[in-house]
């Protein structure tokens, strides 16, 4: 039985901080726009952007070892750096255009001033940072990074790191000061606060179980309530899927020609969380290290200084696992169900590519806890086991795809947008680095799927985000100025920020 009928002009599908960012660009760009939010759960940002579901890293490329790779000449390339870099940093000019704009209130409920530190060891790693930090010195964008292999220094920047480290192995380290932590949770609270006080109608414990598309071009979003159990239909000029994992299904769903060939590949992640005060209080930093030899990009450990509800935290990770849920709320049959007559080659080819991946993640399943204390005490060295404890993080679905690089079923390891021709459809899918550039990848999604309207929106983006169409890089004076703005008034100097 059909409860409800409505049309609206925009749907957003998950509460999550994707969706809380699109919401809230529409609503100073077209603030006449009806918008309507439907979210499976009972608050906002339950599941990735969840402050204990995902690292907390304001992804800048600062101290991720992985967004730098050695060329085969021995040179670095630095240009995803700089890409990640420039993303997040439009974010926090948008995070400042709403703190100014009194939209949202003190950032210092989301974000955090934490130096940013790369570790390695061995002769080979040393020298690589080295080479790393030499490249990234030239850009403005990662002026003010530190390069020592001095231990003295080593035991002042991370003393928790350093104490009775025995190896004889050399050791070095990077550390940048303008390094952040974010509270994406608590953003993504404050984000669906201010688009509720703004007329937008969000949705709680309302679960998406259809979309199609209607014989005059709107999408028809069928939506049941979890209370009542009552199913509603909901047409929109246009749909955007911001589930997390979950947005692979409903992409499907909506029988676009792009959803094919696509899927993905479901993995979890645990952190260990310290319990000990004393340990905690010690180390003020989020320090990156680097991957093991075959081991996928988002295992890269690190130790992480975290602010999460007002106390500072300890985590170390992450530790990856396995379910064949796309959501930790998910389903133990998602990923079987994922796999269409349309994408079963693309999944079957990217098992075959990815054998050492699987292994991998069996390792790390069944290992036990005191395996895990032993690669913390890769960065602790006097770890004791009762002062930590194993917690589950998010799921992560890593895209898989054609592409004309790396073949049929390519995993891969990032965030994408997959809109319909027409651009009345857009989903977003992928993991890292997700939430840091959360407003660049829904200004992507504006340019795709309102391309009518971006002229006249462009003085308006521009207002909220200086650096808009430009290349801080290329602009180092536009960096300076933006960065200084933002640093203020988002509270990153160190000094009070200038909300009111």
């Amino acid at each position: 039985m059909i409860n409800r009928e409505s049309k609206t002009d925009v749907i957003l599908i998950g509460a999550g901080v994707m969706s809380a960012t699109l919401g809230s660009l529409l609503k100073e760009l077209a603030p006449e726009w009806d918008i309507k939010v439907f979210e499976k759960l009972a608050n906002p940002g339950e599941e990735s952007s969840n402050e204990w579901n995902n690292a907390g890293t304001g992804h800048s490329a600062l101290c991720e070892l992985n967004y730098t790779s050695e060329k085969p000449d021995g040179s670095i390339d630095i240009s995803k750096a700089i890409n990640v870099n420039e993303q997040f940093q439009v974010s926090k000019q948008f995070w400042s255009y709403l703190v100014n704009s009194n939209l949202i209130r003190n950032p210092r409920d989301f974000i955090m001033p934490i130096p940013h530190m790369s570790l390695v060891q061995g002769e080979a790693n040393v020298t690589f940072l080295k080479k790393r930090f030499e490249a990234l010195s030239n850009n403005p964008l990662f002026q003010g990074m530190e390069f020592s292999d001095d231990i003295e220094k080593l035991k002042k920047w991370i003393p928790v790191i350093m104490e009775e480290r025995k190896s004889n192995e050399p050791v070095a380290a990077t550390k940048i000061d303008s390094g952040t932590d974010v509270n994406f949770g608590a953003l993504t609270r404050m984000l669906f606060d201010h688009l509720k006080s703004n007329d937008v109608e969000i949705n709680y414990k309302h679960s998406v179980k259809d979309i199609n598309r209607t014989s005059d071009g709107l999408w028809e979003v069928k939506v049941r309530n979890l209370d009542s159990g009552s199913v509603e239909r909901h047409t929109a000029k246009f749909v955007f899927i911001g589930g997390g994992g979950g947005s692979i299904h409903l992409l499907q769903k909506s029988g676009i020609p792009e959803r094919k060939h696509i899927g993905g590949f479901p993995v979890s992640g645990l952190f260990m969380v310290c319990n000990n005060p004393e340990v905690v209080a010690q180390h003020h930093a989020k320090v990156y290290g680097k991957a093991k030899v075959g081991a996928p990009p988002m295992s890269v450990p690190h130790l992480d200084t975290r602010y999460i509800g007002n106390k500072k935290s300890l985590l170390f990770g992450p530790f990856a696992g396995f379910t064949p849920k796309f959501l930790k709320t998910g389903s133990m049959f998602d990923l079987l169900t994922s796999v269409k007559p349309y994408n079963v080659i693309t999944m079957l080819a990217a098992g075959v590519k990815n054998v050492s991946l699987t292994k991998y993640l069996i390792q790390q399943v069944i290992s036990s806890k005191e395996q895990r204390m032993e690669e913390l005490r890769e960065f602790i060295p006097n770890a004791k086991s009762e002062d930590w404890d194993l917690v589950v993080a998010g799921q992560r679905v890593q895209v898989i795809k054609d592409t004309e690089s790396g073949g049929k079923g390519t995993l891969q390891f990032g965030t994408e947008v997959v809109s319909a021709e027409d651009g009345s459809i857009a989903a977003l899918l992928g993991a890292s680095p997700g939430a840091s550039t959360a407003v660049h990848v829904m200004l992507e999604v504006l340019d795709k799927c309102f391309p009518q309207h971006m002229k006249e929106w462009e003085p308006k983006i521009k207002e909220m985000i200086p650096s808009y169409g430009l290349s801080l890089t290329e602009n180092p004076e536009l960096f300076e100025e933006t960065h200084t703005l933002t640093t203020q008034t988002l509270g990153l100097s160190g000094e009070k920020s200038n909300y009111r």
